[in-house]
């Protein structure tokens, strides 16, 4: 596979993943120069009854004039999920590499935020990873949230 098919298959797939929608709640201003951190959160849509709470930072005009790096935000991010009602698991992915279940650009091509969701069935939670994903090289970025399942059903 040549480097150019390799980049456009990567693509293809990020754009055919299915993923759950977000909703910006909030935006703090961090410095003059128009950079952000966005508070957005995401129901997963497997299971009911919780929701996350996503924070990364995001880079005003200002900012990307300075350095010259128009398409490119940092990856750094940090998660925090809870109980928003009664739990019910739908149809996951019990294997220990779980699902992505919510990703956002951090640029063009190269560069993801992913939150994976991994069943800890001998524990009774759902751990939500959130890691940064990048097609060439890996980071050690991330953050982890977790739900306890005390009282939840599956379909």
């Amino acid at each position: 596979m040549t480097h150019k098919t390799g980049i456009v298959t990567a693509t293809v797939c990020a754009l055919m993943a299915v993923n759950a929608k977000s909703e910006e709640v909030g935006s703090v201003d961090v410095d003059w120069l128009g950079n952000d951190i966005i508070i957005e959160a995401f129901s997963d849509p497997e299971v009911s009854g919780v929701t996350c709470h996503v924070t990364y930072f995001e880079r005003g005009l200002i900012d990307r004039l300075q350095k010259g790096d128009w398409f490119e935000d940092p990856s750094n991010s940090s998660i925090a999920c809870r109980q928003t009602g009664p739990i019910t698991i739908g149809d996951i992915d019990r294997s220990d590499e779980g699902e992505s279940v919510f990703s956002e650009r951090r640029s063009i091509i190269w560069k993801t935020i992913k939150i994976t969701r991994i069943l800890d069935e001998k524990n009774d939670t759902l751990i939500y990873l959130a890691h940064a994903r990048d097609v060439q090289n890996g980071s050690a970025k991330m953050s982890i949230s977790t739900v306890p399942l005390y009282l939840a059903t599956a379909e």
